[in-house]
């Protein structure tokens, strides 16, 4: 589902629940933040957040691990720390018990390496399997990161490479050459993002957002349209995967990132004489991807020479659109 279909689906919830009708919902519905967030006290708030995906490679452990971690990413997309999480997950009656028992595993291994604890869950009976996370996590309600944050004269930093969509998918068509991409997507999903998260708040982040189904200029439009300012990709300096643009050249695009494009018309321009392949690589959706930070240059510098991201453009004042160039 594209962002204006969702937008426009989530209406009614936002009738229901009006922005800032319940003072201690920090983030709620109103602005495309990556989790909900309440206050408790004056110095604790709970984030909260769910997300869970069919299998997105044939290793049940690595699916387990990948899918743990792109749950947990919201939580350090909001600047917090995860400490409770609830399994959520369908699998076919017949399906081997072994399987989902390694896909738990995976998932726990993630979690516990976020510093949480799974507590429990809901399984349901599936014809395909599925399975992620509920995660509860915990943030100071003065340090909260939002995607709202960004200002004219920031830096915008990416965290890990773009192409998990075209890298996937020409796993899935059997694209030669894919394996060396396939590997560095793999690795990439399945580290967490909390260690990216943390340098970023050091670094004094204004706003973040984690990188997932909308894909690069999906969600830097949530992040122009929350700020009211017009964020700029130099598109050469966006890191890619191994092979990635290769495989896109290839024609190994998804239907979700075509859907992107489709949906995104009007909110983002492409200025220039632009690679079509490298335009479908800003608009695949990301599994388990990076965090797109706004902070200083000052601080974008510290945090790409800390080796957690790459500078790949700038917040200017202007209509709260998406320009790659």
């Amino acid at each position: 589902m594209g962002p204006s279909t969702l937008a426009q689906v989530l209406r009614p919830l936002l009738e229901r629940f009006p922005d800032g009708e319940h003072p201690d919902v920090l983030v709620g519905l109103a602005h495309g933040d990556d989790a909900a967030v309440y206050r408790v006290s004056d110095d604790l708030a709970v984030i909260q957040t769910l997300d869970f995906f069919p299998p997105v490679l044939d290793d049940p452990y690595l699916y387990g691990r990948i899918a743990a971690a792109n749950a947990l990413s919201d939580v350090y997309a909001m600047g917090g720390e995860a400490r409770l999480c609830l399994n959520i997950a369908g699998f076919p009656e017949d399906m081997d018990p072994a399987i989902p028992a390694e896909i738990f595993r995976g998932g726990a291994d993630a979690v516990a390496e976020a510093g949480a604890v799974i507590a429990g869950g809901h399984t349901i009976l599936d014809d395909e399997p599925k399975y992620g996370l509920s995660v509860l996590g915990v943030v100071h309600p003065d340090a909260v990161l939002r995607a709202r944050g960004a200002r004219p004269g920031d830096a915008l930093v990416l965290t890990k490479p773009l192409g998990t969509g075209v890298v996937l998918t020409a796993a899935q068509q059997g694209v030669g050459g894919h394996e060396a991409a396939l590997d560095a997507a793999t690795e990439s999903m399945a580290r967490l993002n909390r260690e990216a998260s943390r340098r970023a708040r050091e670094a004094g982040a204004h706003a973040a957002t984690d990188v997932t189904g909308f894909g690069l200029a999906g969600h830097a439009s949530e992040m122009a349209a929350a700020s009211g300012a017009r964020l700029v990709i130099e598109a050469e300096r966006v890191p890619l995967f191994p092979d990635a643009l290769r495989l896109a050249e290839a024609g190994a695009v998804s239907g979700g990132g075509r859907r992107n494009v489709e949906q995104l018309a009007g909110r983002v321009r492409v200025e220039g004489a632009l690679s079509p392949s490298l335009i479908d690589l800003l608009y695949d959706p990301q599994t388990s991807g990076g965090l797109l930070v706004a902070l200083s240059p000052e601080g974008a510098g510290s945090l790409v020479e800390s080796g957690d991201g790459w500078r790949i453009g700038s917040v200017e004042a202007g209509p709260a659109v998406v320009e790659i160039r």
